[in-house]
């Protein structure tokens, strides 16, 4: 599956990966704003990333 890393290109709805945390699973963006990405992941749960820090990856399916 290929892997895109550009969190200006996030929007809710896409599926990602955190890039550090591989354990966390595939996760659904629920929102994006002012940089905090909120990403439902399929083993943690909710976290809010903050994306100046964390260049999370787009998965395409």
């Amino acid at each position: 599956m290929p892997i895109l890393s550009d969190n200006l290109l996030i929007v809710p709805g896409d599926r990602v990966q955190h890039p550090q945390c591989p354990e966390f699973g595939l996760g659904r963006v629920q929102t994006v704003v002012d940089g905090r990405i909120t990403v439902n992941f399929e083993n943690v749960g909710k976290i809010i990333i903050d994306g100046s820090k964390i260049s999370l990856e787009i998965v395409t399916i």
